[in-house]
């Protein structure tokens, strides 16, 4: 169980052509911060200089090239985990080893020609990289009693192993980082959200506009709220809304999505689309991390603001 409260490191290693790469722009793509083949003397320096600057979740990927790592492996753990004098981890550190079969990773190498990394450079075809391979599993071998997370990509296409990447890390795993949402409402008429993932549109909803008493409130305002909320159709809206999220939701988490950006719509951002993005902002809350802005909410027309009156009243705009 990861506890999110501590920044965490997860050390990316194993046989060349089993996929660390993969892996770590897997982990990229969640948020992580990841460094490839950094000396082992300086990563715990570099890690505390990422936390420094914010980034509290690093991945590091090392390769049997880097063979001081693999001589210190124990030490260099204990540094990056950081321990107190109570001997608790002030990180929490992990370590990925990507496998496969021989017969897999020599297909890999014959597929992209490339040269095994530990092959001789005066030896070329199916045997130098084979010698490779196995020279690789055995300066690898002390590295296995470190192990977090084994996957094993022999039978894995780069797509499934992306997929299990998420599933071991992403924001759906057990005590990971859950998705950050964000909840925003505008007006129609100055534009969508280019960031929006999700757009709702509630302009279908009674307008306030038009109830003289709250044409100059907003939607966090109590009456405006009251008034959006308490018609049939606000609350079969929420409800078929509330279920909607409560299926894509936890998906976008599988695909390892870091943050959500779901749009709430009426035509100038000012009463129907505030009140609808704090309910749901509130209801949401209760589970996740939500954040509500209101991206419109102090924008009015200057021509309406000098001549005291709203231009657009009578074309059921606001």
């Amino acid at each position: 169980m990861i506890d999110e409260r501590k920044p965490q490191v997860i050390v990316v290693t194993g046989l060349s052509g089993a996929g660390r790469s993969t892996a770590l722009h897997a982990l990229e793509d969640m948020g992580f911060f990841c460094i490839d083949n950094l000396p082992p003397v300086l990563a715990p320096e570099a890690v505390a200089l990422c936390e420094r600057g914010g980034m509290l979740r690093i991945a590091l990927g090392v390769d049997v090239r880097v063979r001081a790592f693999l001589g210190e492996i124990g030490k260099v753990l204990s540094l990056l985990a950081a321990p107190n004098d109570a001997g608790v981890n002030l990180r929490e550190v992990q370590v990925l080893f990507l496998d496969a079969s021989d017969e897999a990773l020599l297909r890999r190498f014959g597929e992209t020609r490339r040269p095994h990394p530990m092959a001789s450079a005066d030896a070329d075809g199916a045997i130098a990289v084979l010698d490779g391979v196995r020279l690789e599993r055995e300066r690898l071998a002390p590295l296995r009693a470190h192990v977090d997370h084994l996957i094993d990509t022999t039978r894995l296409s780069v797509h499934e192993l992306r997929r299990t990447v998420l599933d071991r890390f992403g924001p759906a795993a057990g005590g990971a980082l859950r998705m950050s949402t964000r909840i925003v409402s505008f007006g129609f008429k100055y534009g969508t959200p280019v960031d929006a993932d999700l757009v709702l549109d509630v302009r279908f909803m009674q307008n306030p506009h038009f109830v003289p008493e709250l044409r100059a409130l907003v939607g966090t305002d109590a009456p405006v709220s009251k008034y959006v909320l308490s018609h049939p159709d606000t609350a079969e809206f929420l409800e078929k809304t509330m279920a909607l999220l409560a299926y894509v939701l936890p998906r976008y988490e599988r695909e390892g999505k870091s943050y959500l950006t779901i749009a709430v719509g009426c035509t100038g951002g000012q009463h129907r689309s505030v009140a609808i993005a704090a309910e749901l902002g509130k209801r949401l809350g209760a589970e996740r991390s939500v954040t509500v802005q209101h991206r419109d909410i102090g924008r009015r027309s200057e021509g309406a603001a000098a001549a005291g009156s709203d231009p657009d009243l009578g074309k059921g705009t606001t």
